[in-house]
């Protein structure tokens, strides 16, 4: 994994989206299409708005997943996860080729098969990840199935978790959040050839100190992170401000710190 630290949130959105563009031009360039794997969340905003910005890609030639959906609100809910990705990344750039987690379909066991075996069918190029003020990535609150190799799991959601999204404005109380999600598994996050997770603001800064420090750990989920090679941690003052004295300082004076399992 490789840690980068910046002065502020729209600093960090703009190098990650450089660092993206680049990967995502490179995966055209070699196979004439990239496939990607979007991720949402109030922290994800200004780094989508940099990379929808960025000249020079090809979208048409993009083939994009999701990360997680709430099972039972339609997509038309200002808390879908669809809707936001839609609205802020699809329509904008005219990606035509996206593979919806339906969380409100019929039968969601058979909407998971379904879009899982798309996922697996051919390797995915870049994930765009965020972290959860509880250490989560995707819905995979603590403890995480570390061990599952499905590639999309059903899960409950935890009450750190719930009151998250409240705190975030997309739900007017925590009685109003769903109680299960459609999450992508850890070890199908960590398949990417390349991990991009963008973690912002000082309500992130326990969560990076946990997935940074101590053991790699399911009470940790994000720490998983730390067995890919080819993460990028971007993190700005504000969500670095848990680390140890040591650990800032060598982000301070490089700009990065390669941290191993």
């Amino acid at each position: 994994m490789l840690v980068r630290l910046f002065k502020d949130s729209t600093v960090l959105a703009k190098a990650a989206a450089e660092q993206s563009a680049a990967t995502i031009r490179k995966a055209i360039s070699q196979q004439d299409r990239c496939r990607l794997i979007l991720a949402t969340g109030t922290s994800q905003f200004q780094f989508l708005d940099a990379l929808t910005a960025t000249e020079g890609i090809d979208w048409a030639k993009v083939e994009a997943f999701h990360l997680d959906e709430y099972v039972g609100i339609p997509v038309t809910h200002p808390a879908s996860f669809r809707k936001i990705l839609m609205e802020r990344v699809i329509d904008k750039v005219g990606i035509k080729t996206f593979h919806f987690i339906e969380g409100d379909a019929p039968d969601v066991s058979a909407a998971v098969q379904r879009v899982g075996r798309q996922l697996t069918s051919v390797p995915i190029d870049i994930a765009f990840i965020g972290i959860g003020e509880n250490g989560h990535i995707a819905f995979n609150d603590p403890p995480a199935d570390f061990e599952t190799e499905d590639p999309y799991l059903i899960v409950n959601l935890d009450e750190a978790c719930r009151r998250q999204q409240v705190g975030e404005g997309w739900f007017a109380d925590v009685s109003k959040v769903p109680t299960r999600a459609i999450s992508m598994s850890p070890r199908q996050i960590i398949k990417a050839r390349e991990i991009i997770a963008v973690v912002p603001d000082q309500r992130k800064a326990n969560a990076v100190n946990m997935c940074l420090e101590g053991e790699i750990r399911p009470s940790a989920p994000a720490s998983i992170l730390r067995e890919h090679p080819n993460t990028t941690l971007f993190l700005d003052e504000d969500s670095a401000s848990m680390l140890g004295p040591t650990f800032r300082s060598s982000l301070t004076q490089q700009g990065y710190v390669t941290v191993g399992p």
